[in-house]
């Protein structure tokens, strides 16, 4: 039997038969890798009544039946995962190397390990450093059962003798299943390990847990079309060098991709941050220009964070535009609205964008606390300590309403703050929590006047 050869995109997943420096379907450059397609196996036959019970159903045939979740001991991680693990999903944990992944997987072990049995591979640690691991984060349970191996059909031929209600692979790039004769790490091996978990996810009720490594670009290494097989795609994000990390979900089908989940990184493991809030305003300078506080809404949770901008003359032909936590084009948008409406020359300037924390902001109701953290470095006038703002900037310098702005404010005015910049359309029912005065404006001049005094 002939095999075949053809070419994934690692950024799409798009198939071609052969090799282009560019793809043709994302345009993404050197992203296109080998794949041996090995030749497909007969299939087995399929009884007469196998084959009528695989007839298509109407709806109303069908059983309906609410998914069963359980908490994994980590508030956290449940509330990004929709309120908790469900039963028989294949969730995959994605994240940089050191980043915490192995960590947080092996902590909640802890938990579920109470009323369930869990089963942890790994092919990167012995069992012996996985043991010493787990005693360090306080996990000591006869229901967790380690295994040290890479062969994926070893790994099935345990999950099936054993029947755990929870496994764990650590990682995916490291199991290769012996029929494919492609080294490990391939498009292939991820892809073949990967489907193999997910019939045995669906067949058994295991729920499983699957650590993926990310590469340069910061998305799964391996093919794209590994996010399309596993029910939920996690991101375990945040600087090697902080203390602080970023749990959020790239796709979920049992829930919202909206939610995040906030760590601090202790020699005891990962601790959770139910008010990340007031860990993002921790060390916020006093008295100092450019600097503005923004609250975004990450899911049902609104999330206080500091943005922070540095405006400098610039000797460059062309000035530079640095973003950290805030996406570029958006920042440029604001920077052209600040100079044709506001009144600031910025053409002739560097400009640097950062959000304290690690944390991204995407969303249009941060436009205003960016402009006016930009306008106070650009001044050199700081804003009040007490004062924050909210809302979205048009391109004629009008301010715009956004959504959940009473819990917005409630948020505000329990950290303290007294003041609030608002837009002034659309908020005339507003009322304001007690302590919090609102300051409605109708463009960013008014905004910058009354943030700048």
């Amino acid at each position: 039997m002939k095999t075949k050869t053809i070419y994934y995109c690692t950024n799409c997943g798009n198939e071609t038969l052969q090799w282009m420096g560019k793809c043709p379907a994302c345009g993404a450059w050197n992203t296109l890798a080998e794949h041996v397609e090995a030749p497909a196996k007969p299939g087995k036959r399929v009884s007469a009544a196998e084959r009528s019970e695989r007839k298509p159903k109407h709806l109303s045939q069908i059983l309906s039946g609410s998914e069963q979740r359980f908490l994994t001991g980590l508030g956290e991680l449940d509330r990004v995962l929709g309120g908790g693990a469900v039963t028989g999903s294949l969730v995959l944990v994605g994240g940089a190397p050191g980043i915490g992944k192995s960590t947080l997987l092996l902590q909640i072990c802890k938990e579920l390990c109470r009323d369930r049995t869990v089963l942890y591979v790994s092919g990167e640690e012995s069992e012996s450093q996985l043991k010493m691991r787990a005693e360090r984060l306080g996990v000591n349970s006869e229901k967790l059962l380690l295994y040290a191996e890479t062969d994926m059909d070893e790994v099935l031929r345990a999950a099936n003798e054993i029947r755990p209600n929870i496994l764990i692979v650590d990682s995916i790039q490291t199991m290769y299943a012996s029929e494919n004769a492609t080294s490990p790490g391939g498009i292939s091996q991820v892809k073949d390990c990967t489907m193999a978990l997910l019939q045995l996810s669906k067949q058994s009720g295991i729920t499983v847990f699957v650590v993926g490594h990310v590469n340069k670009e910061g998305s799964i290494a391996g093919p794209k079309v590994l996010e399309h097989m596993v029910d939920c795609v996690l991101y375990f994000e945040g600087e090697r060098s902080g203390p602080y990390r970023l749990l959020r979900a790239a796709k979920n089908r049992f829930g919202s991709t909206n939610e995040i989940g906030v760590f601090e990184m202790v020699s005891s493991g990962l601790r959770e941050i139910p008010n990340p809030s007031e860990v993002l305003l921790a060390g916020r300078p006093k008295g100092t220009a450019g600097t503005c506080v923004a609250c975004a809404m990450e899911g049902t949770r609104p999330v206080l964070a500091e943005v922070q901008a540095l405006v400098t003359r610039s000797f460059l032909n062309v000035p530079r535009r640095t973003t950290d936590g805030f996406d570029y084009n958006r920042a440029a948008l604001l920077i052209a609205v600040l100079e044709k409406r506001g009144g600031l020359r910025l053409s002739d300037c560097d400009l640097f964008l950062n959000v304290i924390g690690g944390l991204r902001i995407d969303e249009p109701g941060s436009d205003l606390p960016v402009a006016i953290a930009i306008a106070s470095s650009f001044r050199d006038l700081p804003v009040a300590e007490d004062l924050t703002a909210i809302g979205e900037l048009g391109l004629t310098g009008e301010t715009r309403m956004i959504s959940n702005l009473d819990q917005r404010l409630a948020e505000i005015a329990r950290l303290g703050f007294t003041k609030c910049i608002i837009p002034r359309h659309g908020t005339e029912t507003i009322a304001a929590p007690r302590g919090l005065q609102l300051l409605r404006v109708r463009n960013i001049r008014e905004a910058i006047e009354i943030a700048l005094v």
